[in-house]
């Protein structure tokens, strides 16, 4: 049993360190190009549609939220009726 896990482990090892790595295209040299451009787009905006959506979704939750917070400070606020 025991020889039966050293194996598999052996076998393991070897699986993940042997295996091969993809090899990446470096693009560092054209974010920098495209987030130093004097566009007059906002830097967390530069992204295209994905910052975009980043940033709608944030700026919803954090108005949602704050709606949220001040309603419940008002109901928490008013004296509940009697009866």
């Amino acid at each position: 049993m025991l020889r039966n896990l050293l194996s598999l482990r052996q076998i393991a090892q070897r699986t993940i360190s042997t295996a091969s790595r993809r090899q990446f295209e470096n693009k560092v040299s054209e974010k920098q190009k495209l987030f130093q451009e004097d566009n007059g787009i906002p830097v967390h905006l530069k992204g295209g549609v994905a910052d975009a959506l980043l940033y709608r979704a944030t700026m919803i939750l954090t108005v949602g939220g704050t709606a949220y917070a001040i309603y419940q400070l008002a109901l928490a606020s008013l004296p509940k009726k009697q009866g």
